[in-house]
């Protein structure tokens, strides 16, 4: 007989066969004979009735128990085969489990009948033939992202729960957390495995952890029942805390273009000034900076900045260069000039010079103080002289260095020789 694996079953058969210990009546005798017998198929291993052997019997009479004891072996083999291929079995299918009576002959077969599809990546716990009893585990596999020490990745998984998935990635990194996406209608946070959350479990956000009751919830389920509300960017994730506990973190995340400006330096140049001595500067353009604009996106988590990606980088205000004079006349030979202020003897100048209100001109110019320098550091002392004026009324160093009397004296010398238009702003004062 084949055996329980091919697709030929026994059970078939007998399912269109006669039960075998139905009562048959003889067929009635000519007048006679004798009185009609009422008979019994014998079950297979029982002796027939004595009564049975007696009388005479024809070549046919003999021959019908014998089928008859054939067709009862036969149909309590196929009873026996059916009994052996039917079979009771647990089919367990990513947590939803079956108890079910089924005639395959083979855990394949079970799948295929119960329309369970496998794939590469997925797991069954059996294969082969199927007994009595069995029980058939299959786990679907699911691709997630889990971020490992800060690193997302897209796995494949086939845990059923957020604790099984934390629980058998936790061997690969020292930080593991499942990153949930967010879903296109209502923005709700979703994974591919069964968050329901079992038990207690901590929500971190916004710097406080809300502890949650006990109870079977999904995590977007959760965040709503504790009145989280969640922006477009934020992030929500499921990890375990340091006390085991199960945390889902809400990351605050916040996109923005930040614009700066910073200062571009100009650039100097000079170019020849005849009109004046080859110690002689003056500027003749002076010099601004320019404007770099640059934006770039920042992403801040937590209010922590996490990146910072270059969108634009460009001069928005051209730098203005300086431009300076330098002179390029020979300056003739000085005359022999009154002692060094070193002596501590003041020059004297005379003439109509001595008349007039120097003082005012020297609150004016410099404030009354005979060491100020001005800014650029080009002018020195009470009258405000250049290193090049001061020389050629017979002055040495620097006017700044010199006593208020020598500054005073060289003034008037520089008055007499050219006037007040020297100092064409503040020369008035000198009349008044």
């Amino acid at each position: 007989m084949p055996g329980h694996l091919d697709g030929w079953s026994p059970v078939q058969f007998s399912t269109r066969t006669r039960n075998p210990f139905a009562r048959s009546r003889a067929a009635s005798p000519a007048p006679g004979e004798g009185t009609p017998t009422e008979q019994t198929a014998p079950h297979p291993g029982v002796a027939a009735s004595p009564t049975a052997a007696k009388g005479p019997r024809s070549g046919r009479a003999r021959i019908v128990p014998v089928v008859a004891a054939a067709t009862v072996l036969v149909l309590a083999g196929g009873t026996a085969a059916f009994a052996k291929a039917q079979k009771s079995v647990t089919l367990d299918v990513d947590g939803e489990v079956t108890h079910l009576s089924t005639f395959a002959g083979s855990v394949e077969g079970l799948l295929d009948d119960q329309d369970v599809r496998v794939g590469d990546r997925d797991v069954v716990s059996a294969s082969g033939g199927l007994t009595e009893g069995a029980e058939v585990v299959v786990r679907h596999a699911h691709q997630v992202t889990v971020a490992l020490d800060g690193t997302e990745k897209v796995v494949w998984t086939t845990a059923l729960t957020a604790d099984e998935a934390l629980d058998s990635f936790a061997s690969r990194a020292d930080s593991v957390a499942l990153v949930a996406s967010r879903s296109a209608a209502g923005g709700r946070p979703e994974m591919a495995l069964d968050l329901t959350l079992h038990g207690p479990a901590d929500v971190v956000v916004d710097g406080a952890v809300l502890p949650a009751p006990d109870a079977d919830v999904r995590v977007a389920q959760l965040l709503g029942e504790l009145g989280v509300t969640l922006s477009p960017l934020d992030r929500v994730s499921v990890r375990h805390g340091d006390s085991g506990r199960v945390q889902v973190v809400v990351n605050r995340v916040v996109v923005q273009d930040v614009t700066s400006t910073q200062a571009v330096p100009f650039a100097s140049t000079t170019q020849p000034d005849p009109a004046r001595y080859t110690d002689q500067r003056r500027t003749l353009t002076v010099g601004v900076p320019g404007v770099r604009t640059v934006t770039e996106t920042v992403t801040l988590v937590d209010g922590v900045e996490t990146t910072r990606v270059p969108v634009s980088d460009q001069v928005t205000q051209a730098p203005v260069d300086e431009v300076v004079g330098v002179g390029t006349k020979t300056r003739p030979a000085a005359a022999p000039q009154a002692p060094a202020a070193s002596t501590g003897t003041p020059v004297a100048a005379g003439g109509d010079a001595d008349g007039l209100n120097w003082a005012a001109l020297a609150r004016c110019e410099s404030g009354g103080n005979p060491t100020i320098v001005s800014g650029n550091g080009k002018y020195h002392g009470l009258y405000q002289f250049s290193v090049g004026t001061w020389q050629a009324v017979g002055g040495s160093g620097l006017p700044s260095q010199a006593s208020a009397d020598e500054q005073t004296a060289r003034a008037k010398m520089l008055y007499n020789r050219s006037g007040a238009g020297q100092w064409p702003v503040c020369g008035k004062n000198l009349f008044s």
